[in-house]
Formats: structure tokens, C-alpha cells, sequence
């Protein structure tokens, strides 16, 4: 069952899922494609790895279909040949069923289902951080696990805290040194293209960056200008940014937290929020929920499928997990159906109102849907029931527990009097 719903479900979300370039999309489209048919190098701030590595498909689109058709389910086969390497590699050292419940709220209860919508960056890097902390704890094969960091943390600079934070997390575990050339190696790679593109290693291309001026008191400053204390807060618990509510089975981490996998994953997700606390535009722009923070989506959805397969522990452990299933469920049913346009209220008026979209339910994008609900077509109405679907089978062990706990109605009537 867990593998026909696999296999089927990449099916759904290839044909029904909507994909569209959106955002920053296009210019990373833009410098791939000047790239390609001009040999002109741009001066993007963006850099060039995750475009570099969807040229084979930009390439069968001068053939089959437009180049921008593919750009826009680059995502969904990234992580679709993430998944199978990840299944190849731990399949004989992980609990099948772990393996394919973790893909399943992966794809379609969790912040990735609205990332693969589009052409966005952080979806590979998530993929090959992902990778790389597997050949790092499970196959033993560091060369190729810093390797896979190296390479996401350059298509992402801001992830370079997350990989320095586990380096140093392994140098303390083996006793080696040689782990923490990698922020090192990654930082000078990182440099390197920005010398290359944009004439020095530390030119950036965010210099004098800054967002609007609001009634927000920290707003309009350039660069790395928000209170550090406030960001952390804003990104953990925002109701339309914050981690709680977007990856919500982050909250059994510390159940789970003593697995060497899990903690590298949990440390890595601690480097991002350490870095874009401090950052202007943390909360990603207008963006379906926090994109930077999609790798959190990984071991959010590990730690659940833990979880699920606990079912039976106890009443309440039952209950706080499937209340935790719900949530991710609606995260992937909601980011994959919702439509961002109806949120232009956040960008009216020069965005002089889009603080209102990170903070309060009735605008917040997770949440807004439970106000004005969108229209479904037949292709996200197939979508959302094929999203129930698999809440249900992800469910049934915890439903089917708390209805052999239930009491009988005889016990619950006894004892009534008038």
C-alpha cells in the first residue's frame, strides 16, 4: 500500500500539482538561460549551482514541451531521485516502512508539498543536505556526506552556519579535525563564485538590500538589522511563518533527539534560524509559508513518522500525535491547493501592510484558507482528495488505537441518575 501510494503519488503531484516560476525564480531562470545560449555569465546574486544542475532538463525542453515547463517541476524530480537513492541507501539499514511513512508526510503532509511547486533553490538544497547526513550516519561515508553538504550549502550561502554546526558536531564525535575543513572548503567555494560573477569574494549582491519602511519599528534597515531575539520568536512561532505551525513534528524532537541522524538534521535547522533571525527579510518575501526553512520539513517529517509508528504508546501520546498528523496534513493539503493571489493584500500599497500576513491567522497563508477558502479546480480537487487519502492510511494505527482504549457507552451511561 505505502509503495502504490508512493508510486502513484508522484504521478499526482507531476499532473496536478500547479508548478509555475514564481519570485526569484525567474532570475535564477533568466542566468541559466543567458548562460546557456549566450555564454554571458550575469552578476546575479543568486548563485548558479541548483541552475547548473537543471540544465539536462532545461535542455529536453528546447524538445519536449518549453524549457519553462521543466524549470517549474525541477523540484519534484529532484527530490524524486533524492527519495530513490535515500530508499537505495538505507534499505537494508532502516525500517522499510520508516522509510516510506517519512516520504509519504514528506510529499504530502508537510512544508515541501507547496515547495515543489516551483523553480526555488532551497528544495535542492535540501535534498542534498538530506543526502549527505545519510552518508554521513548511516553508510559511513564522509567524503561523499560533506561532498553532498558542500554542494547545497554553495547553492544556499545562508546554510553555512547549519553545515559549520555540524562539523563541529562531528569533529566532537570522532575526534577529528579534518570535519571542520568544511564550512571552510564550502566559504571559500562560495567566495570563489561571487569573485568570479560579481568582481569580489565578498560581494554579495545584498549590498544595501533593505525591505519597505513600516510602522514596524526594525523595518527598512539594511542587511543583518533585526533584533536576533525578535527573529527567533518571529521564525519559530509566527502564525504565518513560524516552524511550530509549518513543521509541526519538530515537537517530538526531543523524544527522538539521542538518533545521530536526527540530531545532525535538528542542528542543521538551529544554523538557519541562527543566521536569518538576525536578517531584514526573514520571513522569505511573498512566499507560501518559510521557505528558507524547508529542510526543516525533512526531519519534521521523520520525527512524525517515529511517531506514527509508536501508535498504541498511550491515550495521550495517541491524541498528541494525531493532532500533530492533522496540522501536517493541512500544511501539504493548503500549500498545495492555495493560490498566493489571494493574498495580494499583503503587497498593496507597497507591502506597507505585509507584516500583517507574518503575524495574524485571518492573512497568514496557512491559515487564510479557513477564511476565504480557495476554488478548487478538477486537477487540485483530485489533489486535495488523494492528500486525504493518504492522511487516512497515515492515520488508521492511531485512530484504530484510541478506538480499542475507547471506553464502551455502557461504562460512559453507568451511574446517571435524574
Amino acid at each position: 500500500m505505502e509503495t502504490a501510494l508512493l508510486v502513484a503519488g508522484f504521478g499526482v503531484l507531476l499532473v496536478l500539482l500547479p508548478h509555475e516560476l514564481m519570485g526569484d525564480d525567474f532570475a535564477r531562470y533568466t542566468d541559466i538561460e543567458r548562460l546557456l545560449h549566450h555564454a554571458d555569465l550575469s552578476d546575479s546574486r543568486y548563485s548558479l549551482v541548483m541552475p547548473l544542475l537543471s540544465v539536462p532538463v532545461l535542455l529536453v525542453g528546447e524538445v519536449v514541451r518549453t524549457p519553462e515547463w521543466w524549470a517549474a517541476h525541477f523540484n519534484l524530480l529532484v527530490v524524486g531521485c533524492g527519495m530513490v537513492i535515500a530508499y537505495l541507501l538505507l534499505r537494508n539499514r532502516v525500517d522499510r516502512s520508516l522509510l516510506r511513512r517519512t516520504m509519504l508526510v514528506l510529499l504530502f503532509a508537510s512544508l515541501l508539498t507547496n515547495r515543489l511547486r516551483d523553480y526555488g533553490a532551497e528544495v535542492t538544497t535540501a535534498t542534498l543536505v538530506t543526502l549527505g547526513v545519510v552518508l554521513l550516519t548511516y553508510i559511513r561515508r564522509p567524503v561523499l556526506g560533506w561532498a553532498a553538504i558542500v554542494v547545497g550549502v554553495v547553492n544556499t550561502p545562508a546554510a553555512l552556519v547549519g553545515a559549520a554546526f555540524l562539523a563541529v558536531a562531528e569533529a566532537v564525535r570522532t575526534r577529528r579535525l579534518r570535519h571542520l575543513a568544511v564550512p571552510v572548503i564550502a566559504a571559500a567555494l562560495i567566495m570563489l563564485e561571487a569573485w568570479i560573477r560579481r568582481g569580489g569574494p565578498l560581494t554579495t549582491g545584498y549590498e544595501h538590500d533593505h525591505g519597505p519602511r513600516t510602522l514596524l519599528p526594525y523595518s527598512g534597515r539594511e542587511g543583518f538589522s533585526y533584533p536576533f531575539l525578535l527573529g527567533v520568536l518571529a521564525i519559530l512561532f509566527s502564525l504565518g511563518r513560524g516552524l511550530l505551525f509549518f513543521t509541526p513534528g519538530l515537537v517530538f524532537a526531543a523524544s527522538f533527539a539521542r538518533r545521530h541522524a536526527v540530531a545532525l538534521m535538528l542542528l542543521f535547522v538551529a544554523g538557519l534560524v541562527v543566521v536569518y533571525a538576525k536578517w531584514w527579510a526573514w520571513y522569505g518575501g511573498l512566499s507560501w509559508g518559510p521557505r528558507f526553512f524547508v529542510f526543516a520539513a525533512v526531519p519534521a517529517s521523520l520525527l512524525l513518522a517515529l511517531r506514527l509508528r509508536r501508535a498504541g504508546t498511550s491515550v495521550g501520546a495517541d491524541v498528541a500525535a494525531l493532532l500533530v498528523l492533522v496540522v501536517s496534513a493541512w500544511v501539504g493539503l493548503s500549500g498545495a491547493i492555495a493560490d498566493l493571489s489571494t493574498l495580494d493584500f499583503c503587497i498593496a500599497h507597497d507591502a506597507a501592510n505585509e507584516h500583517v500576513c507574518w503575524y495574524t491567522p485571518e492573512y497568514s497563508p496557512l491559515w487564510h484558507p479557513l477564511v476565504d477558502f480557495p476554488s478548487l479546480t478538477w486537477k487540485t480537487g483530485l489533489l486535495a482528495a488523494y492528500c486525504a487519502v493518504v492522511f487516512a492510511y497515515l492515520a488508521s494505527p492511531l485512530v484504530a488505537s484510541l478506538l480499542r482504549r475507547a471506553p464502551r457507552p455502557a461504562r460512559l451511561a453507568a451511574g446517571w441518575r435524574l
